[in-house]
């Protein structure tokens, strides 16, 4: 599929981040261009309790490894307390759409008989990305028969009037060495309005073998075709990227052994890799990505080259 090279660990959250919310992790990167010259990097950062906010990461568009700025403050601050997203959050994906640019997010709730809950909400910026605003404090995707869990948007893809949103969705528990984690799996659903979910949607991939859960979909138009980046995790305890293809973002195929990205032999990334996001880069593909115990460290970059006939990302 493409042959990555790794740039290294672009943003150290412990050593460059600002303020008491940004102690650790850069959890779910994703890239949005800001300019020809500035690509900023979302992600939900932690603070010492292990709440995440989101906050941004500016890096230059030629060099990704080289930080133009850091965002003093969170673009979007924790819910208020009681709602679904008063305990922390993580990226969906970024859209630049009629309205602003939309950011779909997933919002951490604890509850008293479970691990979390996580949904989806959205907040809109009108100033280029630099502040957001949550269209309403209830997710846009909720709970329903089937994810009454986690129902986590991932990506989204605005076209012809529509939305197409590719997302995990979560009902249960699997238990591990006493533990629980969630299982869930990625479908997709089509809306002309984000504020109106459809009930009606597509399983587009299942766990198999002894996978247990899959998810984090990207989903991108590259070479006529959708490519999807998620991450898998199984039994033993792997938890890294696959990789898959259609030709209507609903079928998929998946080429795991494609990735071309493989484990650092000692560091940041040594164990795992995870939560891969893509932006194009002239001839280049970029990807932003996380690595042990879920992006503690901070993110990653790496690039691969574009072939001639392939569009944007």
């Amino acid at each position: 599929m493409y042959a990555w090279r790794k740039k290294g660990l672009v943003f150290e959250t412990a050593r460059q981040g600002v303020g008491g919310w940004m102690r650790h992790s850069a959890l779910t990167p994703t890239p949005y261009r800001l300019d020809d010259e500035t690509i900023r990097v979302y992600a939900g950062f932690r603070d010492d309790e292990g709440v995440s906010r989101i906050g941004h990461v500016d890096v230059q568009a030629d060099d990704p490894a080289t930080i133009v700025r850091v965002g003093a403050e969170p673009v979007l601050d924790i819910g208020r307390p009681g709602c679904f997203d008063d305990n922390g959050m993580i990226l969906g994906d970024v859209v630049d759409a009629p309205g602003g640019l939309h950011m779909f997010y997933v919002g951490f709730q604890r509850v008293a008989r479970a691990k979390f809950l996580a949904f989806t909400g959205l907040a809109v910026s009108t100033d280029g990305g630099d502040h957001f605003r949550r269209v309403q404090e209830t997710p846009i995707l909720d709970r329903a028969p089937g994810r009454s869990t986690i129902g986590a948007v991932h990506a989204a893809i605005h076209e012809n009037g529509r939305w197409r949103l590719w997302y995990a969705v979560g009902d249960d528990w699997e238990i591990i060495g006493g533990q629980p984690f969630p299982r869930y799996h990625i479908r997709h659903a089509e809306t002309d309005d984000l504020r109106a979910m459809p009930r009606e949607d597509q399983v587009c991939l299942l766990p198999r073998g002894s996978e247990y859960r899959i998810g984090r979909p990207r989903v991108y138009r590259l070479g006529g075709r959708y490519l999807m980046y998620f991450t898998r995790g199984n039994l033993t305890g792997e938890y890294f990227p696959g990789v898959a293809c259609s030709d209507d973002g609903i079928q998929w195929e998946r080429h795991d052994e494609s990735l071309g990205l493989t484990l650092s032999a000692s560091g940041w990334d040594s164990r795992t890799l995870c939560y891969p996001a893509l932006i194009r880069q002239r001839d280049k593909l970029l990807m932003f990505y996380n690595g042990n115990d879920m992006g503690v460290d901070g993110f990653g970059v790496a690039e691969a080259r574009l072939s001639p006939v392939e569009g944007g990302a």
